[in-house]
């Protein structure tokens, strides 16, 4: 049972949740559309301010896979913990609605994201729970991991029992917690992407390099001037950021080579 005085802050992270109520691991169905991916890793970091984040590392954190659906149980209310890593606001509604072909007894589809590395967009939704006890719970547990290209989705069965304000923060702040601890964390570079355009003469040049500064070729082709119906060499590359102005700056200063940075 949950204290009769709950924390009032719902961004902070739970210590020991399990001292509340029982966790159940919830098993999956045959043939589930979302693909599950169990596995358990133990991350944590130090809360990031709420609203627009930018991040000063060439690196972040996010999750490698759907986690497997875990399930939280409060006063007879079934709360079923899902993540998903995404890269865009519009994977949010199909999955929704998956879950909800899933769980068409469900009161609540209640979730938060964020996506994006050094300028972030996020949202959290309670789904008609009272305003601030679902969706920003959920959102605090993203930001007390320290992800980013995430979404979490709480799917609450009602009870018959209301929980109240505390009760429904502690909940949903709980499953989302137990729900990245069931998930695969893993640590992703933010990359800077290239074109370099050269004639077919100075192909060994660029090559060298690419091959010395380890870039990662994403594309390349040879076309045929239109004027000196010769050979011109065109390269999509990426590298880690921080390595970025480097590899930029060499390219640049390279006699018959063109560069520019790809958005």
């Amino acid at each position: 049972m949950y204290p009769k005085k709950p924390t009032a802050d719902p961004l902070a992270p739970i210590a020991s949740p399990v001292r509340f109520a029982r966790v159940q691991r919830h098993p999956l169905p045959p043939e589930n559309a979302l693909g599950w991916a169990p596995k358990k890793t133990t991350f944590a970091s130090k809360n990031i301010p709420f609203g627009e984040v930018h991040l000063m590392k060439d690196t972040y954190q996010t999750i490698a896979a759907p986690n497997e659906p875990i399930l939280f149980k409060e006063k007879n209310s079934k709360f079923f913990g899902y993540t998903f890593p995404i890269s865009s606001e519009e994977e949010v509604k199909p999955i929704i609605e998956i879950l909800k072909k899933e769980h068409p007894h469900a009161v609540h589809y209640c979730y938060a994201y964020q996506i994006g590395t050094e300028s972030v967009v996020f949202r959290a939704n309670d789904d008609g729970e009272p305003s601030n006890t679902a969706g920003t719970p959920i959102y605090g547990q993203i930001q007390s991991f320290g992800l980013t290209n995430i979404l979490i989705v709480v799917v609450r069965i009602f009870g018959g029992t209301k929980l109240g304000v505390g009760g429904l923060i502690a909940a949903y702040k709980t499953t989302a917690q137990l729900a990245i601890e069931a998930s695969e964390i893993v640590e992703k570079t933010i990359d800077v992407f290239f074109e370099i355009t050269f004639d077919y003469k100075n192909m060994n040049k660029v090559m060298r390099v690419i091959k010395e500064k380890q870039l990662q070729i994403v594309n390349q082709e040879m076309e045929i001037d239109a004027e000196t119906n010769l050979p011109i060499g065109k390269i999509e590359c990426c590298i880690r950021k921080k390595n970025a102005e480097m590899v930029f700056d060499i390219f640049e200063n390279m006699f018959e080579i063109q560069i520019v940075k790809k958005e």
